[in-house]
This record gives C-alpha cells, sequence and structure tokens, in this order.
C-alpha cells in the first residue's frame, strides 16, 4: 500500500474523530498593482473567482485561474499579485485535525494550485455556502452550511490526492513537514492491527514493529494520529463491526469473534456504548 493510500485509509477510518476549525473567510478584490507578501499560521484556500493570481514561492511561479483552488499549508511564505486589471477570490482560514492533533493533514503533499476542472463541483458548493453565509449574515444554519462545504472541498482534494491526480506544486518535489511525527512509521502497525482483530493485540508488539520503546511508542501514536493506541483499536473494531451487520451475513456471536471479543455479551455492550444502540436491533 503507498503512503498516499495509507494515509488517506486512516482518515477514513477516523473520520468520527475528525474536527474542522474555521477561523476567518472573506472575499477580495485587487486591481493590477496588489502584491502581497504573507505566510498564515493556519491552512488557507483561495477559491479564485475573477481574474488570475500569480504565485510565488520559493522561488517558483504559479499562476491560477478562475475555478483553480490555491492551497496554502500553515507557515508557507508566498508573494501574490494581479495580473490582470482585477482579481477576486474568496479565502478562508481553518485548521483540519483527528483528536488532539490539530494538523493531520501535514502527512500530504497537498500544497498548491488544483485546477478548476477537477474540483469543480466542490468549489461551486463552497461559493454558494459563502454566499448564502453573507446574505444571511450567519443565520439559519448557514455557519453549518459552510463548514460542511468546506469538509467536502478538503474530501475532494484528498481524494484526488490519493488517486494521483492531484500533487501540490508548491513544494517543490520536498517531503512535506510532518507537524508532530510521520505516519510511516506506524505504517506496519496499522497493517497489523487490521488483520489482526481477532487476537488480542499488545502494546509491546506494536511499539516493536515501529522500532520505539513502548513507553515512547503511546506517546508518539497519540502526537501523530491524535488518539490513543487503544482509542485506535477500538475505533477499528466498531468500524469492522457496522460494516459486518451491514452485510446481514454473520451471527452476534460469529462478529464477536471475528473482532477478539471472548463473547457476544462483551461484544454487544461495546457495540451500544458506541453506536447507543445494541447490535440486534443496528440498521
Amino acid at each position: 500500500m503507498s503512503e498516499n493510500r495509507l494515509n488517506m485509509s486512516i482518515l477514513n477510518e477516523l473520520s468520527e474523530y475528525i474536527h474542522l476549525r474555521m477561523s476567518s473567510y472573506l472575499e477580495q478584490t485587487h486591481d493590477q498593482d496588489w502584491t502581497e507578501h504573507k505566510s498564515h499560521p493556519d491552512y488557507d484556500l483561495w477559491f479564485i473567482q475573477e481574474g488570475s493570481v500569480k504565485m510565488m514561492i520559493d522561488g517558483f511561479e504559479y499562476t491560477a485561474v478562475p475555478g483553480d483552488v490555491i492551497f496554502f499549508y500553515p507557515d508557507m511564505p508566498y508573494i501574490a499579485s494581479s495580473s490582470e486589471n482585477v482579481c477576486r477570490f474568496i479565502y478562508i482560514h481553518f485548521d483540519f485535525g483527528i483528536g488532539e492533533q490539530q494538523r493531520i493533514l501535514g502527512g500530504f503533499q497537498l500544497p498548491g494550485i488544483v485546477p478548476g476542472n477537477l474540483i469543480q463541483e466542490e468549489a461551486k458548493l463552497f461559493t454558494r455556502a459563502f454566499r448564502r453565509l453573507k446574505q444571511e449574515n450567519g443565520m439559519s444554519g448557514s455557519q453549518l452550511y459552510l463548514k460542511a462545504s468546506l469538509l467536502a472541498v478538503i474530501a475532494k482534494v484528498l481524494e484526488l490526492h490519493g488517486q494521483g491526480a492531484y500533487v501540490g506544486q508548491f513544494l517543490n518535489g520536498k517531503k512535506p513537514r510532518k507537524s508532530e511525527g510521520s505516519l510511516e512509521v506506524l505504517q506496519d502497525v496499522f497493517q497489523y492491527v487490521d488483520a489482526n482483530l481477532h487476537r488480542p493485540i499488545r502494546m509491546n508488539d506494536l511499539a516493536a514493529m515501529a522500532g520505539i520503546s513502548e513507553k515512547y511508542f503511546i506517546s508518539y501514536f497519540k502526537k501523530t494520529i491524535g488518539i490513543t493506541p487503544g482509542q485506535y483499536i477500538s475505533q477499528i473494531k466498531m468500524n469492522r463491526a457496522r460494516d459486518y451487520l451491514y452485510e446481514k451475513k454473520y451471527t452476534i456471536q460469529q462478529i464477536a469473534g471475528f473482532l477478539g471479543y471472548p463473547d457476544p455479551f462483551t461484544f454487544s455492550k461495546a457495540f451500544k456504548k458506541y453506536y447507543n444502540v445494541p447490535p440486534s436491533k443496528f440498521e
């Protein structure tokens, strides 16, 4: 499994833990004399509406046109300017994390210009949500609508990246900076957990796979993923339990065995605690 697909798999498995915090958003219009030299402390997306924007990053020049989306990573210096009489774009600053990890996107090579033809539907959805928010002054759920549309944009960029259809240009071949730890260190751990849910999983075995001590492993895992190894294993088990139940091919006892529970009662108790409904009534 490639690193991109591994990272996407982890985000999908832990989608319940994902949190998205929007900090600011605004539409700006600039004339041909506009130049901006900045970096931002959080993630930043620009949705180009009119004209074109030239970007200078690490000595390389890029141009974004209407429909394109520009993706900046935190603390990424850039020089932006208008290459036409007028340029107009919507920007939004945000953080995207899992559990206590605020910046989980560091493992992906996302910063760059996402071509409009690859993200047309999601970008239009976000633009409509932004217009609605401005018209309604943040009322009637428009904040939630904007947040949901932003999540759709991020999910699409990640999907394109996982498929190899989009790789951000701004890093110029450099590896993405990891905010805490590297998911690569945990790759064997993820694969082992997925293949051994039916048996007891010991922390010292997982630590040995990662090549670090057990004490440091637990700390490293939480800093990298945002949750503890125990929480991760429980989440994967609940995801698999849900999938097995949807298939409607297995008994509660069989599923309990697949997931390493000693008996159906223990499994049912854990399932109900997580989903607020016993597996026998899950639909």
